[in-house]
């Protein structure tokens, strides 16, 4: 476990109650961070003056933004919604930051690239989103980078945990409920346990309340290695059968042609993280190794 010496930092974590912002308040405090926890109904993100207010009033060292629009088929249809909530919010969050002099971590996604490289991504390979979801997120980007030099922007990828809604807990639903599953299996991506990020989100906070310490940037986090949709989907009802009673027996690969959606994914997603390692000195776990942490975790909270 990481050595926190930051005790007394106060932390905005804004999207408290998402998948990521839960683990982020749930281990922040237990790392004796001082967490103020902002999410709906009382704080939202594309409310100006809320914004300026919690920030002012604060008397905090860090804004954490845990908060997205994450809906990536429904953001076709609803592109001003995912652009007030992706590009807007973020771009006040920043200028409230620059007048208050604190700095900024902003979560991004792998979604600001098309995904036409053969290789893991690096931070400085120009982005290229498919969709208004992975637009939303790179304008969201952009707008951080041009109005607050004091920010870390940390990109992760097929994101899943014990809260909330995510793929994870999808396919355990559905495992349960039919024997065929028709899963992608022609993208590619880093599975990534958001409680694993929240550690190192935390961890990059430790680092930011240190005198001298200025790595601002753009850095990649996700889980190490790489699979599938389909192979993810594998090693799920691998490791949750023995604790379980699933009715799935087949998980047929599928093209992304044959599952068609409204918005299009990149086929590699896949991103490299020796940047984070060698400013922070944070390495992602094996995939594999946190999905069955994350699937005991489940089970101890008696939710599947």
């Amino acid at each position: 476990m990481t050595h926190y010496t930051n005790k007394k930092m106060r932390i905005i974590v804004i999207g408290s109650k998402g998948q990521l912002g839960w683990e982020l308040c749930r281990r922040g405090k237990q790392h004796g961070f001082n967490i103020i926890a902002r999410d709906l109904p009382i704080f939202d993100i594309t409310d100006r003056n809320a914004i300026r207010k919690t920030i002012t009033e604060s008397n905090a060292s860090l804004v954490i933004n845990a908060s997205a629009y994450t809906a990536v088929d429904k953001a076709e249809s609803e592109a001003e919604t995912a652009f007030a909530v992706n590009r807007d919010g973020p771009a006040c969050l920043a200028l409230s930051c620059a007048e208050n002099r604190l700095p900024l971590i902003h979560i991004s996604t792998d979604y600001v690239f098309d995904g036409r490289k053969q290789y893991p991504y690096l931070e400085s390979d120009p982005v290229s989103p498919l969709g208004v979801y992975g637009n939303s997120k790179a304008s969201g980007e952009e707008e951080v980078r041009k109005t607050l030099t004091e920010h870390i922007i940390l990109r992760t990828s097929w994101l899943y945990g014990v809260h909330g809604s995510n793929f994870l807990k999808t396919m355990l639903r559905v495992g349960k409920e039919n024997e065929t599953l028709r899963v992608v299996d022609d993208q590619h991506g880093c599975p990534t346990y958001a409680a694993d990020l929240a550690e190192a989100i935390l961890s990059i906070a430790n680092h930011l309340g240190k005198k001298g310490v200025e790595p601002w940037g753009t850095y990649h986090f996700c889980g190490k290695g790489k699979t599938t949709w389909h192979g993810f989907t594998e090693k799920i009802v691998e490791l949750a059968r023995p604790h379980i009673s699933l009715k799935v027996k087949r998980i047929e690969p599928v093209t992304t042609a044959e599952y068609p959606t409204p918005a299009r994914r990149p086929a590699n997603s896949v991103l490299d993280c020796s940047s984070l390692a060698n400013t922070f000195d944070i390495t992602p776990l094996p995939w594999e190794n946190s999905l069955s942490r994350a699937i005991d975790a489940l089970l101890t909270k008696g939710t599947i």
